[in-house]
């Protein structure tokens, strides 16, 4: 199944050990724009530093911690330039229109023909099938 993934989902994803093992899932085609892969890589490290400040665990740790994401992101997600998108971004932005960042993820699942992993109910409408971490799950149990 091929999937694009929405930046506050895999940020969520890869601060969980459920979500680090559905984003290694076998049957699972991630694509993500190098755009929004770089909104992800920053705001998981702006999580971790916080969650450093607040003694969930020590610096070392939340080093360790980005490693293994930026691991597991290198290895399990294919991170698409602009420029096999972006003739289709006047598109997507019609598309997306309450929420404007989002348009690269839109114009990849248009260039993929892909669906949209998110939370986020602002791709609703958009035109591009979406799914949920929990009906993703309950499919990929089904396999």
């Amino acid at each position: 199944m091929k999937l694009i993934v929405d930046a506050n989902i895999l940020v969520g994803e890869l601060l969980r050990l459920r979500g680090r093992a559905l984003i290694a899932h076998p049957t699972l085609e991630l694509l993500i724009s190098q755009k929004v892969a770089e909104e992800a890589d920053h705001e998981l490290q702006k999580r971790i530093r916080v969650m450093v400040r607040q003694n969930r665990f020590s610096a070392e740790h939340g080093e360790q911690f980005f490693a293994v994401a930026q691991d597991l992101l290198e290895s399990s997600i294919q991170i698409v330039p602009y420029a096999a998108y972006g003739n289709v971004e006047s598109e997507a932005r019609r598309r997306i229109p309450r929420d404007s960042d989002d348009w690269h993820t839109v114009a990849l699942a248009l260039q993929t023909d892909a669906s949209i992993w998110t939370q986020d109910c602002d791709f609703l409408g958009c035109g591009c099938p979406t799914w949920t971490t929990e009906t993703l799950l309950l499919q990929l149990q089904s396999v």
